[in-house]
């Protein structure tokens, strides 16, 4: 028999152990939600792209005011774009210059380019960055090679130019999660300046055979996912011409067995947006425009603002679903494309979405890139303007 004064001590620490464990869960810390599967783990990545970065005269001038007025800072100017290039999981720029040395830097016509633009790409979160235009030659063999040696020390990979023939035959691979990624990089013509005497390997140039030939070999070597950015068109033009055209539809009919040989085409060179457009089953990004350039200057001597409009491409790449063979494509699930300016009186990247949302003017120039990259019918193959 339980005497009512047992019964009292029964509830009393009843009431006590109730109180101690709610006191013990009101000091847990908050349960935080798993966190999302890495790319790693699921394989599908991010892989973002962006335009020509050109230092003219007036960009080199703002690079040294950002320092202090001792050096050369390019960062600030690429803070705009950090957001979206440092959250992929590969991203990829085009450095359309060389570099010069010990205060021997110029804009055009013959770019040499302060070294420390490597470092800001490196910040700004680029892995890697074409290096094949019509510049590439505009101090010889010692331009490339200074640059690509400060990218190396940036830690930033290149594809197009070259120091040595080994080099050139070595395919630049990268990697995003479970994917090797080969990124292969081409030019036009180098503004009829001669490539290097006996390098006729240091410029990739455009050839529909090699580049084919190239990305085979770099599948054959491993590569998931092959990426081919072209230095081509024509400057000041909207619409991709004839030629571009043309060789968009030949690289990305060219097939091994059941595969396609490349999976992504990014255009550089023509200094405005051009169109994006699925052709054969590949993205191809016909212009993405100048990513930092100075007051730009159209064929006709005019002023021209399109020369300071881009756009960054952003692809969301998943691997085959299982069961999955070995000659089975990474697919393109998410297709994007970012509107961008280079305000040229601040010197900075602006991201236009983000502009528009802190209430800038600046959504006439954000619907006219919109209205150009989408001129090709490729919203109707998914692809969608990001922020």
């Amino acid at each position: 028999m339980i005497t009512r004064s047992r019964q009292v001590a029964l509830a009393l620490t009843a009431l006590l152990t109730v109180g101690a464990a709610c006191q013990a869960r009101d000091h847990e810390p908050p349960q935080r939600p798993a966190p999302a599967p890495s790319a790693a783990d699921t394989g599908v990545f991010t892989l973002v792209a962006s335009g020509d970065v050109l230092p003219h005269d007036s960009i080199i001038e703002r690079a040294h005011f950002d320092a202090g007025g001792t050096g050369y800072d390019f960062r600030p100017m690429l803070s705009g774009a950090q957001p979206v290039v440092s959250r992929a999981d590969l991203a990829l720029c085009h450095m359309e210059t060389v570099y010069g040395a010990n205060g021997d830097y110029s804009g055009y016509p013959l770019f040499k380019s302060p070294p420390e633009v490597a470092r800001a790409l490196a910040a700004t979160g680029y892995d890697g960055c074409s290096t094949a235009s019509n510049h590439s030659v505009d101090d010889g063999a010692d331009g490339i090679r200074r640059t690509l040696d400060a990218l190396d020390r940036a830690g930033v990979r290149h594809a197009g130019t070259a120091r040595t023939e080994a080099e050139a035959r070595t395919t630049t691979i990268l990697r995003a999660g479970r994917a090797d990624v080969a990124h292969l990089a081409y030019t036009l013509h180098t503004n009829g300046h001669p490539i290097p005497e006996g390098q006729p390997w240091a410029v990739g140039l455009i050839d529909e055979e090699q580049i084919v030939t190239d990305s085979r070999a770099a599948r054959k070597a491993g590569a998931d996912i092959v990426v081919v950015s072209l230095h081509w068109g024509t400057e000041w033009q909207d619409e991709p011409d004839q030629d571009q055209l043309a060789l968009a539809r030949s690289l990305t009919a060219a097939r091994s067995g059941d595969r396609p040989d490349i999976d992504l085409i990014l255009g550089t060179h023509a200094h405005v947006p051009q169109a994006y457009e699925k052709v054969n089953g590949t993205w191809v990004i016909y212009g993405m425009g100048d990513q930092i350039a100075g007051e730009m200057i159209n064929g006709e001597g005019a002023r021209d603002p399109r020369g300071n409009q881009s756009t960054i491409g952003r692809f969301t790449f998943a691997p085959p679903a299982p069961p999955a063979g070995p000659g089975e494509r990474w697919r393109v699930t998410k297709a994007e494309f970012v509107p961008q300016l280079f305000d040229v009186d601040a010197g900075r990247v602006v991201n236009l979405n983000r502009a528009l949302d802190e209430g800038a003017d600046v959504r006439a120039v954000r619907d006219r890139i919109r209205d150009v990259v989408l001129s090709r019918g490729a919203a109707g193959d998914g692809l969608v303007m990001g922020e």
